[in-house]
């Protein structure tokens, strides 16, 4: 992966979507397994949970920009993002 700066999105247990920012995915997925990751995540009700979508920017501001946007975002919208960028995700 060219890009160090990464936008992910995690599937919870509890059906939730949770959206974040980092420059190391598999390490961000086992903290946020661990219940170390996130105030979100950390409730075991909500872990385990799946990376389901990740971007790469070229910058950090890029990426928390995108994080920013997606969490703004509705249930039925984040859905349609999830599906209609496809294509971006590095996983």
């Amino acid at each position: 992966m060219e890009n160090k700066f990464f936008f992910y999105v995690l599937s919870c247990k509890d059906r939730s979507y949770y959206g974040g920012y980092t420059v190391d995915l598999s390490r961000r997925l086992t903290e946020h397994n661990a219940g170390t990751g996130a105030k979100y995540t950390h409730p075991a009700k909500r872990r385990p949970v799946e990376m389901i979508h990740a971007e790469s920017f070229e910058t950090r501001s890029a990426a928390m920009k995108a994080e920013a946007a997606f969490k703004r975002l509705n249930r039925k919208q984040k859905d349609r993002y999830l599906i209609q960028n496809q294509e971006k995700n590095v996983l």
